[in-house]
């Protein structure tokens, strides 16, 4: 299996560029598996897990929408309504591809299990 994400910027109707993204493994604590940052077509160059870092379990990708929109000049209130957009969620079947794609703008977003 491997996961997969990317981010649309729903107020320009493109990809967002340059959106920074974490993940993290949740268990007993919360261990930081890697930072990236979405390229040109609003994805990230390469899979977030894959092979052997692909595993049962709980996450959590934290993208950083408002360092992305504060650099794209969008005029927003202090501190901005949309900061850190957290989604936590759960990999059950190990041989699949769970995607978990981004719509966002400076006050909403929504995500959902792509393919």
């Amino acid at each position: 299996g491997r996961l997969t994400t990317h981010v649309l910027d729903t107020g320009l109707g493109k990809p967002a560029q340059g959106l920074r993204i974490e993940l993290f493994r949740l268990g007993e604590g919360r261990e930081k598996l890697l930072e990236t940052a979405t390229n040109d077509d609003g994805r990230c160059d390469a899979p977030m897990l894959d092979l052997e870092a692909f595993a049962f379990g709980e996450y959590e990708l934290v993208f950083h929408a408002g360092d992305y929109f504060a650099q794209r000049g969008e005029d927003l209130p202090s501190p901005p309504f949309l900061d850190q957009v957290v989604i936590r969620f759960g990999i059950a079947a190990e041989d699949q591809h769970y995607h978990v794609p981004l719509l966002i703008s400076p006050y909403g977003y929504s995500t959902y299990r792509g393919s």
